[in-house]
């Protein structure tokens, strides 16, 4: 009877935790070079040129592929012929990986879970716990298979308790749209259907652990109904033109997973959860012997993909810039940002929101400034600051008439904005841009300088001043109004008709 030490279990979660916040999985990379090489829109293929680029930057610097290094979630296949040599549970020996991962001093992770969710927020300081999800099976090993789920993809999970006879592509097709690209594509669709509404959300999630493996299903052909709903859902989706950070463009997923489990006669539950850009996760294998440690993958596997600057980019200097000039600037431009900008996201404007309502004095002056939103990792070694890519932005919306009235020039996050920010944004003839989320790494290298202007007890989410030298944008609202997240889309949608199956 294999006997799996604690230390063992501890050891493998923590390595996978660290190599995932590096590497990418390599059938993401693929496949997503395959995209890059389809690609017709210009703005789309300038943001895969990134995402390609930052993945080979943090693979090459061992820095993690996205400022935001998500919540861990653990899928354990216990073999039954095993025994935990721990008087500590299962949960406690898997979360001292996970806080060994994040504070690690050589590649510190960005704590980002809070405890008493509800109410007062807290954060646990080392990620943990973990969500663990645990299924005893026949045999004299452990599967362990770790995962780290970005915020921006997880808030756009879906479900939907349909009737049996209602079809589950329609509802895939309609519901893709409302998601926006705050799930930062291309990435994948992980789909439950059946179970109950837990199961099917968990089968879901465990879905987007497979490889990426649709280019090869389409050349063999599917071989039973799930695979033909896969190819078929895969092609629909790409067909709505959303496109890489949903700048409008020929590939939204690069794949459909789908995994399910008998159901009531009455029902027919179907959840759909998004894998972003930042793609992590890995699969380790323990018998007793010793930790699992994951091998290095080859960096030549990488494709040679290296993102510059586009040279019809407008260069703009931060310091000095004027309405004027942003009223200039049009939906689709690319810029470049140099000089000085300020960062803050959303507890940061929660807490100027009630100031203002205390009428209180705020501690940064906000005219004639633009704004990251952003929660950046803790710098190592000579680093200004670590992977800081946008956070997204739909979720500063409600302050956004606010924080333009204290004089903002302009805002930057990614994916869209909601109705209200637009409508506030042309009020107040300002501007919104986007920069790439999954691309934190090479955003980092623009930044020169970091300080704490206020608010440093929010950690993370305390309001910075980055001095920063060509950062890339694009102008995704301009000060008339125009929004690049949805003509984009609608200039590359195909023809998609509304299925008749009941699947």
């Amino acid at each position: 009877m294999p006997v799996i030490k604690a230390k063992d279990l501890t050891d493998s979660v923590a390595d996978a935790l660290q190599y995932i916040s590096y590497y990418h999985p390599l059938d993401y990379i693929q496949a997503l070079a395959e995209a890059y090489g389809r690609e017709e829109a210009p703005a789309a293929r300038d943001a895969i040129a990134q995402i390609l680029t930052n993945s080979r930057m943090s693979a090459e610097g061992h820095r993690p592929v996205c400022q935001d290094t998500g919540i861990v979630t653990v899928f354990v296949k216990w073999g039954q012929g095993c025994t935990l040599d721990s008087d500590l549970s299962l949960q406690a020996v898997i979360d001292e990986g996970v806080r060994r991962a994040y504070l690690d001093p050589s590649n510190p992770l960005r704590a980002s879970i809070v405890s008493d969710p509800a109410f007062t927020r807290k954060n646990t300081r080392d990620n943990t716990p973990s969500v663990l999800h645990v299924e005893m099976v026949p045999g004299d090993t452990v599967e362990v298979t770790v995962a780290a789920k970005g915020g921006g993809s997880e808030n756009k999970a879906k479900f939907k308790m349909l009737n049996p006879s209602d079809s589950l592509v329609d509802w895939v097709l309609e519901t893709v749209p409302t998601m926006g690209a705050g799930w930062c594509p291309p990435g994948m669709l992980g789909i439950g259907i059946g179970g109950t509404a837990e199961k099917a959300m968990v089968m879901a999630k465990e879905s987007l652990m497979a490889p990426i493996d649709m280019a090869q299903l389409k050349a063999r052909g599917p071989a039973n109904d799930i695979e033909a709903l896969r190819i078929d859902l895969h092609d629909r989706v790409n067909a709505l033109g959303i496109g890489a950070q949903g700048l409008g463009g020929l590939t939204t997923v690069l794949d459909v997973k789908i995994l399910d489990w008998p159901t009531h006669a009455a029902s027919k539950p179907v959840a759909m959860i998004p894998n972003c850009a930042a793609t992590r996760h890995a699969h380790v294998v323990l018998d007793g012997s010793g930790p699992a440690f994951l091998p290095a993958p080859d960096l030549a596997a990488w494709p040679a993909v290296e993102w510059a600057p586009d040279a019809q980019a407008r260069r703009v200097d931060l310091d000095r810039l004027t309405p004027a000039e942003v009223e200039s600037w049009k939906a689709g431009d690319r810029l470049l940002l140099s000089g000085r900008m300020l960062t803050g996201r959303d507890a940061a404007h929660k807490r100027i929101q009630d100031m203002l309502a205390r009428g209180e004095p705020l501690p940064v002056s906000f005219d004639n400034r633009v704004i990251y939103y952003v929660g950046p990792v803790d710098p190592v070694g000579g680093e200004a600051v670590g992977p800081a890519g946008p956070t997204t932005a739909t979720r500063m919306d409600k302050f956004t008439d606010t924080m333009l009235g204290l004089g903002l020039l302009a805002m930057i996050g990614k994916a869209e904005r909601g109705e209200a920010a637009v409508a506030a944004i042309k009020a107040h003839r300002r501007a919104y841009l986007s920069a790439v989320g999954g691309a934190a790494y090479l955003v980092s290298r623009a930044i020169r300088s970091s300080r704490v202007l206020a608010f440093a007890d929010l950690g993370m989410e305390a309001i910075y001043e980055f001095e920063v030298k060509d950062m890339p944008v694009t102008v995704a609202v301009t000060a008339q109004g125009d929004n690049v997240h949805a003509s984009g889309p609608s200039a590359w949608r195909q023809p998609v008709f509304v299925s008749s199956r009941t699947v």
